[in-house]
């Protein structure tokens, strides 16, 4: 068995190094970086399958291509660690996705060869155009690569893109299309079927073959090359081929090319870069490849993964608690069975938001769009146009990127659809862009909308409930990656609000309220000034937007307001909060604890939320102080 540390690997800490290795040596080297893939992300956790499948595929890439000279860009970013590897990260995977470690995606902070930190889908295209219009434009030397592949050409952005770039019959631009049929699940739209047509045909070898064949026997450049590239004009390739996708866009296609030899895919490559105008590779790849756990894995093919078996690939450790995507995924079946009118809708990602179970129960109300989420969004209003009630479930991140969707499709034509966020707040390893921080600011400018940040459970099924009855108006559910929380019953309810704990050592000074996840170290912050001996409400309003007028009152009762979210400062729930304040002419004091507005860095949650002064203990420390210093105003206004 090959393992990682068998030696070819460890000569190879540049894309130089890896030129320097004859062909025959390519497929050992390969399966040493699989078999190092498989030994480090199975400790790290981390996107596996989408890097087993691109492995041969990138080592031809940085034979072909002259990187950081040659920009390389990769769409989508998880599928970029085979790249790091091959440009002197090695010795750096066993802090993979972990606080000062190596990131998950592509990091320009960590090396030259990585151009774009794009670990959100279907932007390539449009870097590298950008990319290869200023090269041309400045004459200089150099061809842009835009690996695109494991759902990317999904989204509509890809496609503008594609339009663009066809237009520059001049452009240095390669575009290397991995086709695994697959993007977090199997691809879907009228692109997948067109490629899986491609892909099922008996032929399919045969054309491989051939283009295998007559790469070996192309000159270096030249139309000869490219009609010898093509198979034939007429013929087989003509009928297998996605031809009419993209020759009618104008862009030369080749392919197709089987991704996993290295040999055939430098080749292709090669030819491609020394055309000099857009090219547009083709190459068939499988996701997981080399791992029989993997491949044996339909659901995703371990698309991510935690810490796994290095064999087996089953997970390590005892079974994890039940998380707030599981809650919501039975929920949903449960309220969907109940009423008819409700559609689930997600943007390749079935599984992630746990809409499998609906989509296996109600079939036919079920839609996977890929990764289009403007898409997703008018289509859901159509829906609701129409009398159905549709959720739309993606990540808190991926809200961003359909805005203008939500705020002029949806809530301007007073739609009822319903947005469940996942993975809301600080997310923790995937990074910057992948925290759910941005959400509930942007929530706060859209008229109408409510949104509910539910604390445990019952507050999540109970939300649900209510914002599929919402007809008029969007509505949104957000809530964390994390474990759900043990339940934290309300002590009483006051106008709706929640209340959680009252202090009765004396009278309420400081009102505590806190907001979805972080309603439990709310509590915590609580409880901790009770120990100090200050009086404390803590409340939990569930329905965040619009602001209960109760919380008004109740914050007039107190002589601070401290607010804690996962959410950014600027623009969040506490902010909001504040402001209402202000326009309820009530003058107490308020305090914002949340996400500064910055990019965070990857990690483990509870070490960003230490970094962010999110602990229960240093919101507390910092409360203490404030009633302290306001004593000492007031003593010093006395003198």
């Amino acid at each position: 068995m090959v393992t990682a540390s068998d030696g070819l690997l460890r000569q190879v800490q540049s894309p130089a190094d890896l030129k320097a290795l004859d062909e025959a040596q390519l497929p050992q080297l390969a399966a040493e970086i699989r078999a190092f893939l498989i030994e480090n992300v199975s400790r790290t956790g981390g996107h596996l399958g989408p890097n087993l499948g691109v492995v041969e595929l990138t080592i031809a890439l940085h034979r072909a291509f002259d990187s950081p000279s040659d920009p390389i860009v990769f769409d989508t970013g998880h599928q970029s660690y085979v790249h790091k590897i091959l440009t002197g990260r090695q010795d750096a995977f066993p802090s993979l996705r972990q606080k000062g470690g190596l990131s998950g995606y592509p990091s320009r902070a960590e090396s030259e060869h990585d151009w774009v930190e794009n670990s959100h889908a279907s932007t390539a295209l449009s870097y590298a155009d950008g990319l290869a219009k200023a090269i041309r434009l400045q004459h200089r030397s150099g061809t842009v690569l835009a690996v695109v592949g494991d759902g990317s050409l999904t989204g509509g952005m890809a496609w503008e893109a594609l339009n663009n770039i066809a237009e520059s019959t001049d452009l240095p631009l390669v575009v290397l299309v991995n086709d695994n049929g697959r993007s977090y699940t199997p691809t879907v739209g009228g692109l997948a079927k067109h490629l899986t047509s491609l892909r099922t045909d008996r032929r399919y070898e045969q054309v491989l073959d051939m283009v295998k064949r007559g790469v070996s026997k192309a000159p270096v450049i030249g139309s000869t090359a490219y009609d010898v590239l093509h198979g034939v004009k007429s013929g087989l390739k003509d009928v297998l081929a996605p031809q009419g996708l993209f020759a009618d866009l104008g862009l030369k296609y080749v392919g197709p090319v089987d991704g996993h030899d290295v040999v055939a895919v430098e080749q292709a490559l090669t030819q491609a870069k020394q055309f000099g105008g857009p090219v547009l590779v083709h190459c068939l790849t499988r996701k997981g490849n080399g791992f029989e756990a993997a491949e044996a894995h339909e659901e995703d093919r371990f698309h991510a993964v935690g810490k796994i078996d290095a064999v087996t690939g089953r997970p390590l450790g005892a079974p994890g608690p039940q998380t707030w995507t599981d809650v919501f995924s039975e929920e949903l079946v449960r309220l969907g069975a109940r009423d008819e009118r409700i559609v689930a809708i997600t943007a390749a990602m079935t599984y992630p938001t746990g809409l499998h179970r609906f989509a296996a129960a109600f079939p036919d109300r079920f839609f996977d769009v890929g990764i289009a989420e403007q898409h997703a969004v008018t289509s859901a209003a159509g829906m609701a146009m129409q009398g159905l009630h549709p959720v739309v479930a993606v990540y808190a991140t991926f809200l961003n990127r359909a805005f203008d969707q939500l705020l002029l499709d949806v809530a301007m034509h007073r739609c009822g659809v319903t947005f469940v966020l996942d993975r809301a707040g600080v997310t923790g390893p995937d990074g910057a862009s992948h925290h759910g921080m941005w959400d509930m600011s942007l929530a706060q400018l859209v008229p109408g909308l409510r949104l509910a940040a539910p604390r445990d459970a019952p507050r999540l099924r109970e939300a649900l409930d209510v914002a599929v009855q919402v007809d008029d108006a969007p509505t949104v559910v957000r809530y964390s990656k994390e474990a759900v929380p043990d339940d934290i019953p309300a002590v009483e309810v006051v106008d709706g609000l929640d209340v959680l704990l009252r202090a009765d050592t004396a009278p309420p000074r400081v009102l505590v309220v806190g907001f979805g996840q972080l309603v439990g170290t709310a509590l915590e912050v609580g409880r901790r000034l009770v120990d100090h001996g200050v009086g404390v409400t803590v409340v939990d309003p569930v329905w965040a937007l619009p602001v209960n007028p109760a919380l008004l009152r109740l914050a007039g009762e107190h002589e601070l307001v401290v607010t804690v979210e996962d959410n950014g400062v600027v623009g969040g729930c506490g902010a909001r909060l504040a402001q209402e304040l202000r326009r309820a002419g009530v003058s107490t004091p308020l305090r914002e604890f949340g996400v500064e507005q910055e990019f965070l860095e990857h990690g483990a949650r509870g070490e960003l939320l230490a970094q962010l002064g999110l602990a229960p203990q240093d919101i507390a420390r910092t409360v203490v102080e404030a009633i302290v210093a306001q004593e000492s105003d007031v003593e010093t206004a006395r003198h």
